[in-house]
């Protein structure tokens, strides 16, 4: 596994190719660039031989064998490979392959119910039940990522992220008094279309409904389907709906087509951004392959990471008397054991 492998330590093993590029060295002379995965992480990888040739014949998603070789390169681990050929997904154990949640799905799918039938607004915990009751929405979430690479980007990761922020969502409404029925429903549903944006399989991308349409807008989709047959269901509260959906990414810059302008948008988009973000840094520790303390730079996060634990103390530390210290005590008392002042 690509987390148990030591700098140069021999490699006869089985990856998923999760990205592979054609690239050109100082020399003129092609080489491939390739990013390896399996269920315990990513790994760099260089082949300096038969570029143009497997670069015909190896695509992105494909399981290959390969031998190699590790190596350290500017802090981090790096497979040189000798030789690979592709692999057929019926004779492997894809299962060694896959990340995925380390949290069963249907317990997860459980209890975001659970949450849900708890709401007080009777119309969104229809709205709610209605969506999660429908048998491809229901079994897409069970097992589809939160994205390609950034954060929860493993099977049951959305569900993962989802569930997080409903949690979060019940916790945080309360203490800033915000309604709760619209924030669960804002935790539930931002990220919810992710199962029609990106593709599943060993290789997430995106799918075509990804890139004409995305999340978001097909966010607003989801809503009006599932709230046209509920009897009278208020048009100001589906405006509202939208809206938080239309705005959870936070501002114009990063995507969101309206910044949030309700209590209830703005920490909906606040529980969501740190709820990825602490999700990012705990990939990273896990993950990164540099040595010592600090992680490479994570492009996304624009920032080193501190891998390592931080120092805790259950107790005070005790003063200890150095051997210099107790020495030098013992010899001034032999000294001074037959002292006496003299009087005049």
């Amino acid at each position: 596994m690509i987390c148990n492998l030591g700098t140069k330590e021999d490699v006869e093993s089985v990856f998923v190719v999760k990205y592979i590029q054609i690239a050109k060295a100082k020399d003129g002379k092609s080489y491939l660039n390739i990013i390896l995965s399996d269920a315990s992480g990513d790994l760099e990888a260089r082949m300096w031989n038969e570029a143009d040739q497997i670069i015909q014949e190896i695509f992105k998603g494909d399981i290959i064998e390969l031998k190699g070789k590790m190596n350290f390169f500017q802090g981090r681990k790096q497979l040189i490979i000798a030789s690979l050929h592709k692999k057929d997904p019926a004779t492997c154990d894809l299962s060694l392959l896959t990340a995925t949640s380390s949290v069963d799905s249907l317990e997860m799918f459980n209890d975001l119910m659970k949450i849900v039938d708890n709401l007080e607004d009777v119309y969104i915990k229809k709205l709610l039940q209605n969506i999660l009751a429908d048998n491809e929405i229901a079994r897409r979430l069970k097992k589809w990522p939160a994205g390609k690479t950034i954060h929860h980007a493993y099977e049951g990761g959305l569900l993962e992220h989802i569930l997080s922020c409903a949690n979060l969502s019940v916790y945080l409404s309360k203490y800033y008094q915000a309604n709760t029925s619209y924030v669960v429903a804002g935790a539930i549903l931002h990220d919810l279309c992710k199962i029609y944006e990106l593709s599943d399989g060993l290789a997430v991308d995106y799918t075509e409904e990804g890139k004409l349409v995305g999340h978001l807008v097909k966010s607003l989709e989801i809503i009006d389907r599932f709230s046209y047959p509920i009897k009278n269901f208020p048009y100001q509260m589906k405006l509202h709906l939208k809206h938080i959906m239309l705005s959870h990414h936070g501002e114009y810059e990063y995507g969101s087509p309206k910044i949030p302008s309700t209590k209830e948008a703005y920490l909906l988009h606040l529980i969501d951004y740190m709820d990825s973000k602490m999700a990012s840094i705990k990939e990273v520790q896990k993950s990164d392959t540099t040595t010592g303390h600090w992680s490479s730079f994570v492009k996304h996060m624009d920032r080193t990471i501190f891998k390592a634990e931080l120092p805790t103390y259950s107790s005070f530390i005790e003063e200890e008397a150095s051997p210099a210290v107790s020495n030098t005590k013992g010899s001034l008392g032999k000294l001074l054991k037959d002292f006496k002042i003299q009087e005049d």
